[in-house]
C-alpha cells in the first residue's frame, strides 16, 4: 500500500514541477510579448494570473487521474458543474464577453493608454484619451475631463480611429 501512494506522490511531484516549468515559461513570453508591445503592467498581471488559475484547473484534472478517480465519476461531477456554471453565465454573459474580449484585446489591439482615439458610434460617438485598460472596461478621459467608462466588447464591435499617439503626454490638464 505504501508503493502504490508512493509511486502516486512521485507522479504528482512530477506533474506539479512540469506544470511550474510550463507557468514560468508562459509567463515569460507574455511578458516579453507585453513589453515588446508596451502594455502596461496591470495587464501583464492580469493575463499571468488567467494562465495560472488555467494550469491549476489542468494539475486538479490529471492528479484526480493520478489518485484513481474514474472518468465515468469526473463525468458526473463535469456535467453537474457545468451545468450550475452554464446558468449562471447565461445570467452574466456580458461580464464573460467583456472579459473575452478583455484577452484578445491584450494580445492584439492596436492602441495603447495614453493615445486619443475617436470610436465611431452613431448614438454616442467618442473623442477620448486612453486612460487605462482594465479587464471588462476601458477607462477614457473626454476633452472635458469627464471619465467615461467603455465595455471591452463594445471596443472590439465599433470602429476606432487613432488620432494622436501618446496624446497623454501633450500635457493636456483635466478637471
Amino acid at each position: 500500500m505504501f508503493l502504490d501512494y508512493q509511486n502516486k506522490l512521485i507522479i504528482t511531484g512530477f506533474v506539479l514541477l512540469s506544470l511550474l516549468l510550463i507557468r514560468y515559461i508562459t509567463n515569460f513570453t507574455i511578458t516579453k510579448i507585453a513589453r515588446k508591445n508596451e502594455i502596461n503592467e496591470a495587464r501583464i498581471r492580469l493575463i499571468r494570473r488567467y494562465v495560472t488559475i488555467t494550469l491549476f484547473l489542468i494539475a486538479l484534472l490529471i492528479e484526480a487521474f493520478v489518485f484513481g478517480t474514474r472518468l465515468e465519476d469526473l463525468a458526473v461531477i463535469f456535467s453537474s458543474v457545468f451545468a450550475v456554471i452554464g446558468i449562471g453565465l447565461f445570467a452574466i454573459w456580458s461580464i464573460l464577453s467583456n472579459v473575452t474580449s478583455g484577452i484578445i484585446m491584450f494580445f492584439s489591439f492596436p492602441y495603447k493608454v495614453g493615445d486619443k482615439i475617436q470610436i465611431h458610434d452613431s448614438d454616442f460617438p467618442i473623442e477620448a484619451i486612453i486612460e487605462d485598460i482594465g479587464a471588462f472596461q476601458l477607462h477614457l478621459r473626454l476633452n472635458n475631463g469627464n471619465l467615461v467608462t467603455y465595455p471591452n466588447n463594445l471596443m472590439l464591435q465599433k470602429a476606432v480611429t487613432l488620432i494622436k499617439k501618446d496624446a497623454i503626454d501633450d500635457g493636456v490638464d483635466f478637471i
